[in-house]
Order: C-alpha cells, then sequence, then structure tokens
C-alpha cells in the first residue's frame, strides 16, 4: 500500500480527496485482479462503493476528480513518465487506474 500512496503523492494527489482513497483500493484490487479492469462499473466500483459505504456513482465521481486534478495540474508529465508513453488526451478513469497499477506492480519487481 506504501507504493500505492508514493505514486498517488506523485502525481499531487493528496489524501484531502475522497478519491485518493476510491483509487488507492482500485490499484490494490486491480494488482490482485487485473480483470477487474474490463468491468469497472459492474466489478470493481460496486466493491469500491461497499468498502466506503457509499454509492457507485460517488465512487466514479470521485475517482473522475483525482484524474481531472492530477491532468489539469503540474503532474500531467509524472503520469506520462508512469505511462511510459506521450499521452495525448486526459485518460479515462480506468486508464488511470492501470496505469497506477503497472506502474506500482513493475515498482514491486
Amino acid at each position: 500500500m506504501r507504493c500505492i500512496d508514493d505514486a498517488l503523492k506523485l502525481l499531487g494527489i493528496r489524501r484531502t480527496y475522497k478519491g485518493y482513497y476510491y483509487v488507492a483500493d482500485a490499484v490494490q484490487l486491480v494488482m490482485k485482479d487485473a480483470s477487474m479492469l474490463l468491468y469497472i462499473s459492474k466489478t470493481l466500483y460496486p466493491e469500491i462503493a461497499k468498502r466506503h459505504n457509499t454509492t457507485i456513482n460517488c465512487v466514479e465521481r470521485n475517482i473522475r476528480t483525482v484524474v481531472a486534478t492530477c491532468w489539469e495540474g503540474e503532474n500531467k508529465e509524472v503520469l506520462e513518465l508512469m505511462a511510459g508513453t506521450r499521452l495525448y488526451r486526459r485518460p479515462t478513469s480506468g486508464e488511470f487506474i492501470d496505469i497506477i497499477s503497472s506502474y506500482v506492480s513493475a515498482d514491486d519487481d
């Protein structure tokens, strides 16, 4: 979990965002089962919502806010380094979670 926290901090995402906790959980879940990325709104978001006693819509909205904050802030270049490629548009929530989980997984190796 520490590596996930470090990656989110590098992206300028702080614990003041509810989405911080949702993204951290999403990355953790995807690292255990990557197939969750295939059905984000049917598997991943419901699991996070259950963990945090909230709604799927709330989870989705707060994760989108975190992605937008990262993209529009000063940390777009850091996200591109984590992705290993230039990003020409803001990543979707699923792409964002995939980038971070891949980065953290590679860091663990």
